[in-house]
């Protein structure tokens, strides 16, 4: 299917959440990352009915900011407005708007990049009147074309599978990463417009946070931080190789956080009278921007270097994360690792179980791999699901009771 401007639509699996939204709320705001897909998904969907407003233009942003009630009365519901965090001043009267009846819904579809700027705002005006949705990059099911494809732990065993890219073309997408114009052009050249991506990153969403000194050491960061992805984080650590205070760094991962370009993973605490490892790991929410930080431009030098390992997690993780919260659900996501040595990559909380995954950059299951996932089934009891290895290969089969070996593209 393709789009007005000729360029080819690939499905979301949020959209039948935020039809359902934009249904039983007066407003949705919907946030994500720069270049995620968020204008052209409500375009796609609501481009009969709505009209559309960019508060990107400055002449645009400074008539919403000069006067938010003319603004507002001129661009009447139903209407969606583009990058409200460059305009929140606007809040406060949609909210008055609303209230005029409130048993309208959708009246409001707004978009942000940047949740730092925009949670409290929303919070504070429009309590009660709003569905927060976020929308990351593509999934793998999305670029595959088969978003609605539930997660391993809800399928049936005996269920049919997606078809399994080939190893090489799973790197390939790694490489790549999930942002739809690069999805969506197999031609573009993928470090140009990853290069242009950051820049644009760091002149635009960064420095409009205000907690940004110099870009050029904030870059550096982004490097150290790519370098240690997967890794338990050690803020001291990452001051040391930057020379700059701890609190420095602190802020600068909450800056990455609030803009949507990593994932800050926490230890699953559980009173099984052991020590947990208490320190967290950091994840970038693309491969291809990490992989662009770590200088790999090729899927082999990928997927047999150093960081290899660290990147495939990388992309399950992501996987996972994107496929939760684009089915509306917020993530539940977690590390298990014993001070003893014992240890899970991703706990996965779902309906009252405990899915507990493995990544592993063989692509010849052994059932040797499952042995963190049957310590974990052990210790944490019927609180534990089965569990999922997940490889880069085409095989799947039961490595021990509880435990199967995942391609990457049937997770």
């Amino acid at each position: 299917m393709n789009e007005p401007n000729g360029s080819r639509y690939i499905r979301r699996s949020l959209e039948p959440v935020i039809r359902t939204a934009a249904s039983e709320f007066p407003a949705v705001v919907l946030t994500g990352p720069r270049q995620s897909g968020k204008t052209t998904l409500l375009q796609h969907l609501f481009a009969d009915r709505y009209r559309y407003v960019s508060l990107d233009p400055p002449d645009v942003r400074a008539a919403a900011q000069a006067d938010p009630r003319g603004f507002l009365e001129t661009h009447r519901p139903p209407v969606v407005l583009d990058e409200v965090q460059n305009a929140p001043e606007l809040l406060p009267y949609i909210k008055e708007r609303i209230d005029r009846d409130r048993s309208v819904a959708g009246q409001y579809l707004l978009t942000g990049s940047q949740n730092l700027l925009l949670a409290d705002r929303i919070t504070e005006s429009l309590a009660g009147r709003t569905a927060m949705l976020r929308l990351f990059p593509l999934s793998q099911r999305e670029i595959a074309g088969c978003p609605e494809q539930p997660p391993a732990w809800e399928r049936p065993a005996d269920a049919s599978e997606a078809t399994d890219a080939a190893f090489a073309a799973l790197w390939n997408n790694v490489l790549r990463g999930g942002y739809p114009e690069l999805a969506a052009d197999p031609d573009r050249d993928v470090s140009l417009w990853l290069a242009g991506y950051l820049q644009t990153y760091l002149e635009r969403d960064v420095r409009s946070l205000r907690q940004i000194g110099s870009l050029t050491e904030y870059q550096n960061f982004l490097r150290i931080l790519a370098a240690r992805s997967a890794q338990l984080l050690s803020l001291t650590d990452v001051s040391r190789d930057l020379g700059v205070a701890v609190n420095t760094v602190k802020a600068w991962l909450s800056v990455l956080e609030a803009t949507y370009q990593v994932i800050v993973l926490r230890p699953y605490f559980a009173n099984v009278g052991k020590r947990l490892v208490k320190t967290p790991k950091v994840y970038f929410t693309d491969t291809g921007t990490l992989c662009h930080l770590a200088g790999l431009k090729d899927p082999e030098h990928a997927a047999s270097g150093p960081m290899g390992g660290a990147i495939l997690e990388t992309a399950v993780l992501a996987e996972i994360f994107r496929m939760l919260t684009h089915r509306g659900v917020e993530p539940r996501l977690f590390f298990w690792r014993t001070t003893a040595g014992a240890e899970v990559d991703f706990v996965v909380e779902t309906e009252g179980k405990l899915i507990p995954i493995e990544v592993k950059l063989s692509a010849t299951p052994r059932p040797a791999m499952g042995n963190g996932i049957r310590r974990f089934q052990r210790d944490l009891g019927g609180a534990a699901g089965p569990g999922f290895v997940v490889h880069p290969g085409d095989v799947a089969l039961p490595l021990a009771p509880g435990v199967t070996a995942l391609p990457f593209g049937r997770l």
